[in-house]
């Protein structure tokens, strides 16, 4: 492998991992923070009636870690082309 291969393959690897880092962070913000910890501020809020913390424990997680897999997948194929190794 080439250095210029090596130098490509460090800055895909590097892209992906900033790209996970930033989707995991969301995730955590949503799931642990809005669901947990703020909770009880957030309760003060009503969705359908639900309580928007109890929401975000329940509910809001899951639709955001749906909407993540779908992102990911979407800046992955971005991410992809952009180094050549999409898949045909």
């Amino acid at each position: 492998m080439s250095t210029n291969d090596q130098s490509a393959a460090a800055q895909y690897w590097r892209a992906n991992i900033r790209l996970l880092s930033k989707l995991l962070v969301v995730w955590f913000l949503v799931s642990y923070v809005a669901g947990i910890f703020l909770a009880d501020v957030l309760n003060a809020i009503s969705i359908g009636g639900y309580p928007l913390g109890f929401w975000f424990a329940q509910q809001g997680s899951i639709y955001v870690f749906v909407g993540l897999i779908f992102y990911y997948v979407y800046r992955m194929n971005q991410i992809d082309r952009e180094f050549g190794v999409e898949e045909e």
